[in-house]
């Protein structure tokens, strides 16, 4: 019997070549093409020229129907204690914290110019929009004593186009109310002469605050009365 031989296939690996092989390498560009960001130093700095703009035109508004700004140091104090502050004040009295640099340059050209002693350091700003400038600056008082703040005290206001320095507050924590005012030119009038003169002889601002609330006590009473008649 003849044996029939098959062949089977070697399960040796191919030999090596020994051929030098060629490596091909992609372009760096290649290797990097992810879209680049734009580079955000240009966005940061167009917001904060906006930011500033803000703050420059919200200073303005303040100005508006204002009768005295204050500056306040506020070194050393805590986001809590502004906001304690800021519910302490009446409704006419803003607190605005902003750079010299910015509340410059919107007092720039106006009477309160008169402001820029006081730009130095840190200030946050009391925007007092009422004549009763005594009752708009104690809430602060009390706060400066409750707290110790002792330095961190006025860096200076300005009321009717002139500046108070900060040993000069005095004078403005000291203005007579309109009640007061009343009072005082009703006795005048009411009582001997002497009374008048004694008036009339006071420093000249405590006359022309006099006067001016007793110009506008005739008028309201005058436009009161003519409205009456024509009813």
């Amino acid at each position: 019997m003849e044996a029939t031989l098959c062949s089977i296939p070697s399960s040796k690996p191919p030999p090596l070549s020994l051929r030098p092989q060629t490596l091909t390498l992609r372009s760096p560009s290649i290797i990097n093409s992810k879209p680049r960001r734009r580079a955000l130093p240009v966005v940061r700095a167009a917001i904060s020229r906006t930011k500033k703009e803000e703050t420059v035109e919200n200073v303005k508004q303040q100005l508006e129907s204002c009768y005295l700004v204050a500056g306040i140091r506020y070194t050393g104090f805590t986001v809590k204690q502004f906001q304690e502050l800021r519910g302490a004040l009446p409704e006419t009295v803003n607190l605005v914290v902003a750079k010299n640099t910015l509340v410059g340059k919107a007092i720039e050209g106006t009477p309160w110019e008169a402001l820029k002693p006081c730009m130095k350091g840190m200030n946050a700003w009391l925007f007092v929009h009422t004549e009763e400038i005594p009752a708009a600056l104690k809430p602060y008082r009390t706060f400066q004593k409750e707290r110790k703040l002792e330095e961190n005290d006025f860096t200076g206001a300005v009321f009717e186009g002139r500046f108070y320095a900060p040993d000069e507050f005095k004078v403005l924590e000291t203005l007579p109310s309109r009640e007061e005012i009343y009072a005082k030119l009703l006795g005048a009038l009411q009582g001997p002469a002497i009374s008048l003169v004694g008036t009339l002889q006071a420093p000249a601002r405590d006359l022309v605050l006099t006067l001016k609330a007793y110009v506008q006590k005739l008028e309201e009473e005058q436009s009161s009365g003519g409205a009456t008649g024509t009813a």
